[in-house]
């Protein structure tokens, strides 16, 4: 398939759609108000599913291993759970998140800043289950392959990702089967499930099937056509891989129903939100109180596993009645920064332009 193909861009005028209201009430963000949650709530935790949740019925359920290995193997969900068991804590964002802010705007499921949560999820490391398939030489890529299926652009597939040997068999990723110390449950994957720790939403391939070992660069429509930072529409673009630095505010005092604008009273006002990076530790957060024209450094609260977000506050002396708009904006230990101003591709991927909250003092 072309890349010209892989996304189209909406004209100055054009509304959201029918279609982008169809997938938006399928898939659901995270109440911002959760960010109060160290970790998400299941049924606030933000979902995105490609086509289908399928029926998968865990007594019949296997996953198999095979490919360019010396020993395949199929493993029932009794046998999985009967492995090491390893439980990770890990921010999951969309790798569309903030895609509907985008001008142009690239036509897709619309998210705004919501597609983001933490969890908690339990599972088997990933590297001993592929090691123990014993990949042979000229091993390049672990293919993943989901139960969903239907059609994207014209395609027909099973939900598919890759990762690079030297990723799977290095990495800390999971096959899981427990969220937030519970089953899966079906939307997010269940029986099981692969976890990327660090990475955006597209990699943690759910209702895992099989797992395959190629020797050759998995090209499939996920990999090599969805998923791309592009420009142009023929160019084939750099892979969308590890989640960028980002922080969002939960939205203070109360709403207007419609516009979500916020209303506070005049004083003290306690702001709080979470930050987070697939990159590296997030090491600092700035607010602005007048929509990026200057900025004062929050309060980062203590640090925890390395791929879930990060609390931070601020006081807010609120004494200007009126209307502002408050800004965050996260930096990681490698130095990358959130952007004040958007960074545009055609797909409308890693959108972490800073989240922008109106605000009316009374």
């Amino acid at each position: 398939m072309r890349s010209s193909e892989a996304a189209r861009i909406a004209a100055s005028d054009e509304a959201i759609s029918v279609d982008e209201l169809r997938l938006a009430a399928r898939n659901h963000g995270m109440p911002l108000e959760a960010l109060r949650y160290d970790i998400t709530p299941v049924g606030m935790h933000y979902l995105l599913t490609h086509y289908d949740i399928p029926d998968v019925d865990p007594g019949r359920w296997r996953l198999t291993i095979g490919g360019h290995v010396t020993a395949p193997s199929t493993l029932t969900l009794a046998e999985l759970a009967a492995r090491p068991r390893v439980t990770r804590t890990l921010t999951l964002e969309c790798a569309g998140n903030g895609r509907a802010r985008l001008l142009p705007r690239p036509i897709s499921q619309p998210w705004l800043d919501e597609a983001v949560s933490t969890a908690r999820w339990t599972g088997t490391p990933l590297a001993p289950l592929l090691a123990e398939a014993r990949p042979l030489d000229g091993a390049v890529e672990a293919v993943f392959t989901g139960a969903d299926h239907g059609t994207e652009r014209g395609v027909e597939q099973d939900y598919q990702r890759a990762l690079s040997i030297t990723e799977a068999l290095g990495g800390d990723a999971l096959i899981a089967y427990e969220m937030n110390g519970a089953p899966l449950p079906p939307q997010h994957g269940a029986p099981a499930r692969l976890i990327v720790p660090g990475w955006y939403g597209m990699a943690h391939v759910k209702w895992l099937s099989d797992l395959t070992v190629t020797t050759e660069p998995f090209n499939g429509f996920q990999q090599a056509t969805a998923y791309r930072f592009t420009q142009e529409p023929d160019e084939p673009g750099e892979p969308v891989t590890r989640i960028r630095p980002r922080a969002l505010m939960i939205p203070p005092g109360f709403p207007d129903f419609m516009t979500r604008r916020r209303v506070v009273d005049g004083g003290e006002v306690h702001l709080r939100g979470r930050a987070w990076s697939g990159h590296a530790p997030i090491v600092r957060v700035e607010v602005s109180l007048d929509g990026g024209g200057s900025w004062a450094d929050a309060h980062l609260g203590p640090e925890v596993e390395l791929y879930a977000w990060r609390s931070w506050t601020m006081r807010w002396l609120a004494d200007q009645p009126g209307d502002h708009e408050l800004c965050a904006r996260a930096t990681d230990a490698t130095g990358q920064v959130q952007p004040v101003g958007q960074a545009w591709n055609r797909q409308g991927m890693g959108n972490n332009t800073v989240q922008r909250v109106a605000v009316t003092v009374r």
